[in-house]
């Protein structure tokens, strides 16, 4: 019988399968830059972190990375390949990171948390317009990392933003290799049909503190976004309905001390609904509102110790409503700030990009309890508006409204950059500020940057002039000082480009200059009242470490009319007070500095800076010795555990006698257990130290007293010692859906770091529940 079926079937004709398609392949070291994916449809894959399934084979492969920093123009040590495929909804990518030189490193983060892992960032320049790029970056175990890079991300990504995607990964014996896919309707993309992307790939190696990309980048060939290669060819992209709606509820419960006369506490309980919609009306534009807005996953802001006392703080957003398309809303000078939108009620956002133009526009109606009058609801309106120019040129304006019962503040803006050879640029923007007090004040006031910035391998350069009017202020936006015309320059220099495993991989010269005028009084022709001379020497040595030496060099000539105190004297047994006269031009301030970091280690890695010297003691108007010292270690001892420490410290000590001003103590602690890639621990403490002696006059030591109304008044001593510590549990499968439980509590004590008598002062606890619907 087997003789039989064996004659049988050499007699019937068997039909052939049609040969395997071959793979295209380009390779960035060669010039092959500009490729295309095959577009399979009916394929079956599961984004496991295995590159097995049989569509894997049809892929397009990229491979011949080169080196990008500290040293470019040399081929990658390490071997990369990307795979590329798509389907109507979506496109594939498939990471292999060859390591054959040194560990990987890996660990099972939290979201955006992946820097001190080895990891593969893709940047999708869906618009091909050489100004923005997608950015979705994934560690070996698949972590995510997302948000964009733009012009002015010449380093790093700005991983605000988070998009809906999937990956997963793996270390293998060679390496690691990860599996992704980014739908369509996660992202913003041209409306033709048939599309070509810009596309390339960095990697970071964390053992040797190597980044390289696909294609041949130079660190003086500007920004990375406009050196990127092509993804040419896509066609028939379906995204279907983009609607996302992440309907929450939330319960919260607030104490304080019971009001007297009772004892004890008293909490608040307060539960809270609202609802998160986005809908993506076409493929580059985007509709989102908010009602009720929650932001109870933020993270705490980091303490900061201001150096400048002048100068306003202003902290990064989190806060998720208003990260997606926040780079649309970018200008020079910070015209558009939305942590000013403190707690809204309802808001609205529109941001994209049409026929070359982009928009973000925000409008949001903020609680009472924001509002100066405490009866009025706050009504913001931001809009922003870019005009392409050429291939990375742009026009934009910017208005701003804030409206807070009778009183309201406007700044109608506008800017061009202009940029030549990709790497060298002019900005030139211009805002006017109109503005009317609860009284009926009304006041307007000028804003003015002008700014040249060239980037070359061996020189850069930004050399500008910014004018702001005493009276500009800005509701919706940030200008940390005004009143001055600020007249700067910055060069850098690059001396050294070691050869490969030299010892110096990379040195830098960098000097600056700052010449700064009171606005009223702007005279080119005389010496202004205030400058600054910074010089660093950054250098990168093997193995990823950073040394950076430096000084600097100040001279202040204090202005009398700012300085509106007295001084009381005590001459036997007579008392009496006189007009304070500030001191003479101090020309001779100055510090040395010193900062170095660690490369990234598996398991620890550290950076310090120190800086020693005399400077300007702008409180108590006089050069005082000062000395600052921050300093922050990472220590991931497993896997899952992480901790982060840091410990920031400034003090200012008389020159004149010696005697301590002032002390600012901030440490800091982080520690987080990553349960599973989706469930994570988190634990932050927080210490804050403020002390600062009574105003003296340097010179005779006599207190100083200051303007308290009609009245002048003794100043008094000042000591803060707070406390914060932050719980929280958090479930987040998606940046929509969540489940979060956590408790905070504020607390003091008389004396810092003693913790014998410790008091709380306020506390609270939160569960909070949100689904994202995806439609």
């Amino acid at each position: 019988m087997t003789l039989l079926l064996a004659a049988l079937q050499a007699l019937v004709p068997v039909a052939e399968l049609p040969p395997s398609r071959e793979p295209d392949v380009f390779h960035g070291g060669r010039g092959q830059t500009e490729a295309n994916a095959p577009r399979i449809e009916n394929s079956r894959v599961s984004v496991d972190g295995r590159l097995d399934e049989p569509v894997w084979r049809e892929a397009t492969i990229l491979t011949g990375f080169s080196q990008y920093s500290p040293v470019d123009g040399r081929p990658a040590e390490d071997s990369t390949e990307v795979l590329i495929w798509y389907s109507p909804t979506s496109i594939y990518f498939g990471l292999r990171a060859f390591e054959p030189h040194g560990i990987v490193n890996a660990t099972l983060a939290d979201r955006d948390k992946i820097d001190g892992d080895d990891r593969i960032e893709i940047l999708l320049d869906t618009f091909n317009d050489s100004r923005l790029a997608l950015s979705f970056a994934v560690n070996p175990l698949g972590v995510q990392a997302d948000g964009f890079r733009n012009n002015a991300s010449i380093t790093r990504a700005d991983f605000t933003t988070d998009f809906v995607f999937e990956s997963k990964g793996r270390v293998t014996e060679y390496g690691y290799e990860v599996e992704i896919r980014i739908p369509f309707k996660s992202i913003r993309y041209q409306t033709a049909k048939v599309q070509t992307w810009g596309l390339n790939f960095l990697r970071l190696v964390q053992h040797s503190g190597y980044e390289q990309t696909w294609t041949p980048a130079k660190l003086g060939g500007g920004p990375l976004v406009s050196q990127s290669g092509k993804l040419a060819g896509l066609t028939e992209l379906k995204r279907g309905l983009v609607l996302d709606v992440s309907p929450f509820a939330l319960g919260k419960v607030n104490g304080a001390p019971a009001a007297a006369p009772a004892t004890g506490w008293a909490y608040d309980e307060t539960p809270e609904g609202g609802v998160n919609a986005r809908w993506g009306v076409t493929p580059n534009l985007a509709v989102d509102g908010t009602y009720n807005a929650d932001f109870s996953q933020v993270e705490a802001d980091a303490g900061q110790i201001p150096e400048d006392v002048r100068f306003a703080v202003s902290f990064a957003e989190k806060r998720p409503f208003f990260l997606d398309g926040i780079e649309k809303f970018n200008t020079l000078n910070r015209l558009i700030y939305t942590r000013r939108i403190a707690d809204p009620i309802v808001a609205t956002r529109l941001t994209g990009k049409l026929s070359g133009t982009d928009i973000g526009f925000v409008s949001a109606v903020d609680d009472k309890s924001t509002s100066a009058t405490t009866t009025d609801n706050p009504i913001y309106n931001m809009l922003r508006l870019r005009r392409d120019i050429g291939r990375q040129s742009f026009a934009g304006v910017t208005y701003t409204d804030k409206m807070d019962g009778s009183s309201w503040n406007r700044v109608a803006e506008g800017d061009v950059h202009v940029v030549w050879n990709r790497s060298n640029f002019v900005d030139i923007q211009n805002a006017w500020m109109f503005n009317r007090s609860a009284t009926g004040v009304a006041t307007r006031a000028p804003l003015f940057e002008t700014a040249f910035d060239c980037t070359g391998k061996i020189f850069g350069c930004r050399y500008g002039v910014k004018a702001i009017h005493p009276s500009f202020q800005s509701s919706s936006g940030f200008v940390p000082r005004s009143g001055q015309v600020d007249v700067s320059t910055l060069s850098r220099v690059t001396l050294i480009q070691g050869r490969r495993g030299a010892f110096m991989e990379k040195l830098n010269i960098r000097w600056n200059t700052n010449w700064i005028w009171p606005y009223l009084d702007f005279n080119p022709g005389t010496i202004p009242p205030e400058s600054r001379f910074t010089f660093s020497v950054p250098m990168t040595l093997r193995g990823g470490w950073t040394v950076t030496p430096g000084t600097s060099w100040r001279t202040y000539d204090f202005p009398q009319a700012s300085y509106d105190l007295r001084i009381r004297r005590t001459l036997g047994t007579v008392i009496d007070t006189v007009p304070y006269l500030v001191p003479a031009r101090i020309n001779d301030a100055w510090t040395a500095t010193f900062q170095v970091s660690s490369p990234q280690f598996p398991k620890f890695a550290f950076d310090a800076n120190i800086q020693t010297g005399k400077d300007i003691n702008f409180t108590e108007p006089d050069r005082s010795g000062f000395l600052s010292f921050s300093t922050s270690a990472d220590f991931r001892p497993t896997g899952k555990f992480r901790t982060t420490a840091s410990y920031n410290i400034v003090r200012r000590n008389r020159e004149s006698d010696g005697t301590r001003f002032s002390t600012q103590h901030i440490p800091r602690v982080k520690v987080e257990y990553q349960l599973s890639r989706w469930i994570f621990l988190r634990f932050v403490g927080q210490y804050s130290v403020d002390e600062r002696d009574v105003l003296k006059d340097p010179v005779t030591g006599f207190p100083i007293l200051q303007r308290s109304g009609t009245r002048y008044v003794l100043t008094t001593a000042r000591a803060v010692n707070d406390l914060r510590i932050d719980w929280l549990f958090s479930f987040r499968p998606n940046p929509g859906t969540v489940v979060f439980v956590g408790y905070g509590s504020s607390l003091t004590e008389t004396n810092a770091f003693e913790f014998s008598d410790v008091r709380r002062v306020r506390d609270g606890f939160f569960v909070k529940l949100s689904y994202l619907f995806r439609m």
